[in-house]
């Protein structure tokens, strides 16, 4: 068995590669600079994760979400995968903490928001720091083409400049091939080794409705899935909380998700969700981006997407 198998028994277990991972894998363990598009659910994660517990130095991974974060971060360190997060919602004792450990090379990889890289000071620290790779997750938010355009994605070619010879990963979910163009030149790595795999899941079915009774639909579908979570998207906030509010008139468990609230509160209730404590959340689209939960049954747009995408 080779030492990638080997690795992915045991911090994974897994016996083999899904489809199209191993070349990816293979490709970072060789410092190419690498752009990946993968479906959700693909194991875009593990691409990354994998070579970065194997590589020797600390792996940055820059993440839109502290959501996001926070549950890849749980997830690896259940794995006995030394990680952390960096980012606005620690004290400023557990930031130098985190800090402190980082310079000293205590993990293999560290989350942070793509803000972070244009402070100074932090990329100071990362000069210090013996880094294997910079991993670029929800590349689409640095595409002006793409849906979730984020102007902070836009620096970091800049940022890292100051840090010369970086593999740089990025990884997506979806990109039509110019936003794809428009991400890998953004970044500065017009070159790199390109793994493009589609969107399509074929265990997903996508259904349009039209109705004028959007809560009473909803209990339908709620009532009808006996078993599995469920995710309700909003356009706004304060159809978050219209939405939740209604539909807790029926007695159902259900807790609303969105920037507006308290971060600490935020992290309870996905916390919750993700332990099944929960069973289903209302939300605008800062819920639930990357994910792992394997039982949602349901996800519900009430308000038109900005796209199909």
């Amino acid at each position: 068995m080779s030492d990638l198998k080997l690795h992915l028994k045991q911090y994974f277990n897994y016996d083999d590669f899904r489809d199209g991972q191993e070349e990816i894998v293979k490709s970072i363990m060789n410092l190419n600079h690498t752009f990946v598009v993968m479906p959700t659910g693909g194991g875009k994660s593990l691409c990354y994760q994998l070579p970065a517990i194997m590589l020797d130095g600390t792996a940055i991974v820059i993440s839109p979400l502290i959501a996001l974060m926070k549950d890849q971060v749980d997830s690896l360190l259940k794995r006995k995968i030394s990680a952390t997060m960096i980012n606005s919602s620690l004290s400023n004792e557990e930031l130098k903490s985190r800090l402190n450990a980082a310079a000293n090379g205590e993990y293999k990889l560290i989350y942070v928001a793509p803000e972070r890289l244009e402070s100074k000071l932090f990329i100071d620290l990362l000069k210090n720091i013996k880094i294997s790779f910079v991993a670029v997750d929800e590349a689409h938010c640095i595409s002006e083409w793409g849906h979730d355009f984020r102007p902070s994605y836009l620096q970091i070619a800049d940022s890292l400049k100051a840090i010369p010879n970086l593999p740089i990963i990025a990884l997506t979910a979806t990109a039509t091939p110019d936003v794809q163009d428009d991400i890998v030149n953004s970044l500065g790595i017009p070159d790199c080794s390109r793994f493009i795999r589609g969107f399509d899941r074929s265990n997903l079915r996508y259904q349009c409705e039209k109705t004028d009774k959007k809560i009473e639909r909803i209990v339908e579908i709620i009532k009808e899935s006996k078993s599995g979570s469920i995710i309700i998207y909003c356009g706004s906030r304060k159809r978050v909380e219209f939405f939740a509010e209604a539909l807790r008139d029926f007695k159902f468990k259900i807790e609303p998700y969105h920037a507006g609230m308290n971060s600490l509160v935020r992290t309870a209730v996905q916390d919750r969700f993700i332990k099944d404590k929960t069973r289903i959340i209302v939300a605008t689209n800062a819920f639930g981006m990357g994910i792992d939960k394997p039982d949602v049954r349901h996800v519900i747009h009430v308000d038109l997407p900005a796209s199909l995408e």
